[in-house]
């Protein structure tokens, strides 16, 4: 398949984007995607860090520029930065959790849908820990049919719980 902008070399991307619900598909060989702006893997500045920097809303510092010089708060058990951690997408240590906590829940949230870790519950007592958590998340609601005002619907939710407890026992 030829380029659809030149119509002369091989096609190196394929780039499909939905506009107002259709499908659009655009085919360029390297040069015509370079031109546009795109890049590809194996180009210049292609590279694991600048990849996970990206989803962390970095940006890459440009070829030639001297690094700016700034304080930036440093892990006290590993010394790793929040730049250290932008770039490898790891974090140095469980302290680093702590450390950069305010600064990190937003881009774990923005990864992961969610800051809180919710875990896998193991086969073998998960009848169990599910009705805890399911208990736990009605009483929630409950409280928050009572402080609205909704008392049918809180009555239900407690009757829910009760039959849940009762199945616990």
């Amino acid at each position: 398949m030829l380029c659809n902008e030149c119509n002369q070399k091989p096609v190196a991307v394929q780039f499909t984007q939905m506009v107002n619900g259709e499908m659009q598909q655009l085919h360029l060989c390297a040069e015509c995607a370079a031109k546009k702006g795109m890049k590809l893997f194996g180009m210049s500045d292609f590279s694991l860090p600048n990849l996970l920097g990206s989803l962390f809303g970095l940006k890459p510092p440009t070829a030639g520029a001297a690094p700016v010089a700034q304080e930036q708060a440093l892990c006290p058990r590993c010394g790793s930065s929040m730049v250290d951690i932008r770039q490898t997408g790891k974090l140095g240590c469980a302290e680093c959790f702590i450390s950069f906590g305010e600064e990190l829940a937003p881009l774990i949230s923005h990864i992961h849908g969610n800051a809180q870790h919710t875990g896998k519950i193991p086969s073998r007592c998960g009848g169990s820990v599910l009705l805890l958590k399911e208990i736990e998340q009605l009483k929630l609601r409950l409280q928050e049919a009572v402080v609205a005002e909704h008392y049918e619907q809180a009555a239900e939710i407690r009757d829910s719980i009760k039959a849940l407890e009762a199945q616990m026992a």
